[in-house]
């Protein structure tokens, strides 16, 4: 048990490192809170429900799921949304293969994410 524990303290203290910080598990899952692209394009989206702890949540999911291209891609969607609707109907094989990463992507943050 103390193995455990001394895993888990390691664990959140190597996951506060570099910007990033685990507040809270969702899901048997970490979440961590951080930023970048998305998280600032979240903020600064001038959404009722944006905040620093969902943005910081989303950002922390895309920083699993997405490279930094698509994370600056997904980024343009906050100010642009028409442009979301333009990659996702896109007959270009690196748009589709983009849309079905963000499809994955937008799923897994709302899983871990709600109700923050």
């Amino acid at each position: 048990m103390r193995t455990a524990g001394l895993l888990l303290t390691a664990l959140v203290f190597l996951a506060a490192c570099g910007g990033n910080r685990v507040d809270r598990y969702a899901g048997g899952a970490a979440v961590q809170f951080s930023s970048g692209p998305i998280s600032k394009a979240c903020l600064g989206s001038g959404r009722k429900a944006a905040n620093g702890r969902l943005c910081g949540c989303i950002q922390g999911v895309a920083n699993r799921s997405l490279s930094g291209g698509d994370q600056r891609m997904a980024a343009k969607f906050f100010s642009d949304p028409h442009r979301a609707q333009e990659i996702r109907q896109s007959d270009n094989r690196s748009h589709e293969a983009f849309w079905q990463r963000y499809k994955a992507f937008a799923a897994q943050s709302e899983q871990i994410c709600s109700g923050l």
